[in-house]
């Protein structure tokens, strides 16, 4: 059996650098992605985290999941800017084209982090570490944007090794020298290993993965538990055969915004679910599919959440029909108060080839029509009716769709 070559993939800084690469004037500059800079010099406390943070910003000891105001409180220097999931799912999408072109089993973790199977790509393109270097270099020629590359026989090794060099990193592991590669590093580089079992682990005396390889199977399994120590034990040891799996229709689409200022304005709250309802139904004829539920999540200032939802009568993939309910759903629910979080989700997916043709949406022409619009001008340049005439408002989205965007690198 030939050795398998796996790719771990994992864009620097992500959010970041799309920010950079959208406005030029930002590079070089620390940059934190997460609020929006309203242009006071920042005596008020903005609530969130940060999302990301440039190599520049990092350097100051800013990262992501950190509080905005902490951040700003290191580096007041930074240039806050707003969260953009449209932005970086289609820059997301630039670079796994690229991808593509060299295999079809592809992982995606997020929008800037995917394992790569490439075994039966190396008669066509090469051997792994070839097909990885060509992916990189078109990858910034092409998307302007740089990753970090770990090339190895499972998927460990290859992400640990991804994560070794960065940025721009590239690190291959030859068949054969993945127990020694993995030897020397700390015990948190072994994925899936926390501080729990970091502890556990340290009352043995054990710091390293090559200590972890070292102990007898049974005194792990007594420590840490059967099945969790046979996996870091034979992880520690560079065997993992888990394959890359390519992800199916997923069991919901959802897209939410958190405001950076509360809302009490009812056709500017209409406009915003709107605004979700379209991206909503766009990833469904993105992806090939319908949806028979929609849901509504509401959070008023006081955190108070709730969720609504709605069964439609036939499955769609319509704007104006996932809009429409959402609406009514909000119309229910609102008790009239200022809004912090608004959500537009949809569930119990189908493939669009099961839709019969009496229930398939009248504007259905009408959204693809719209689909190729916003694709060349953006998603927020053509909208639909009355909402197309109210000024956009500052706001920070949050993607919880099932392949949720993460930027942890």
């Amino acid at each position: 059996m030939s050795r398998r070559g796996i790719i771990h993939m994992d864009l620097d800084a992500f959010y970041a650098s799309v920010e950079q690469l959208r406005r030029p004037e930002l590079r070089g500059r620390p940059v934190i992605v997460g609020g929006a800079d309203t242009g006071e010099r920042r005596t008020q406390v903005r609530r969130g985290v940060v999302s990301a943070a440039s190599y520049e910003a990092r350097v100051f000891g800013v990262h992501s999941a950190m509080p905005l105001a902490t951040a700003l409180r290191l580096c007041p220097e930074a240039v806050l800017v707003p969260v953009d999931f449209r932005a970086y799912r289609d820059a997301s999408s630039s670079v796994f084209a690229v991808a593509r072109e060299y295999t079809p089993l592809i992982e995606p973790l997020s929008l800037d982090e995917a394992f790569l199977d490439v075994t039966a790509s190396e008669r066509r393109f090469g051997a792994p570490e070839v097909i990885a270097a060509t992916i990189r270099d078109r990858v910034f020629t092409e998307c302007r944007l740089h990753a970090s590359f770990g090339v190895a026989t499972g998927k460990t090794v290859a992400k640990i090794a991804s994560d070794l060099r960065k940025p721009r990193g590239f690190v291959v592991v030859p068949p054969g020298g993945e127990a020694a590669f993995l030897a020397p590093l700390p015990l948190r580089a072994l994925p899936g290993l926390g501080p729990a079992t970091e502890r556990a682990l340290g009352g043995l005396g054990v710091r390293t993965l090559g200590e972890v390889a070292a102990l007898p199977l049974e005194t792990l399994q007594l420590r840490v538990g059967r099945s969790h120590g046979l996996s870091i034990w034979e992880r520690a040891r560079g065997v993992d055969e888990s394959a890359v799996t390519v992800p199916g229709r997923p069991r919901s689409v959802s897209r939410e915004e958190t405001f950076s200022v509360d809302i009490a304005a009812r056709e500017v709250l209409a406009t915003r679910i709107a605004e979700l309802g379209a991206d909503v139904a766009a990833r469904l004829r993105d992806g090939g599919w319908t949806a028979r539920t929609v849901t509504l999540k509401l959070r008023y200032t006081d955190f108070e959440t709730i969720s609504r939802q709605h069964s439609l009568a036939s499955p769609t993939q319509s704007d104006t029909t996932v809009r429409d309910a959402a609406q009514a759903l909000f119309d229910n629910a609102w008790t009239g108060a200022p809004v912090r979080l608004l959500g537009v989700g949809v569930s119990s997916l189908d493939e669009f080839a099961q839709l019969d043709i009496f229930s398939q949406p009248k504007d259905g022409t009408l959204d693809s029509a719209l689909d190729k619009l916003r694709e060349r001008f953006g998603r927020r340049a053509i909208r639909r009716g009355a909402g197309a005439g109210l000024r956009d408002l500052d706001w920070r989205g949050d993607d919880l769709r099932s392949l949720s965007a993460d930027e942890d690198d």
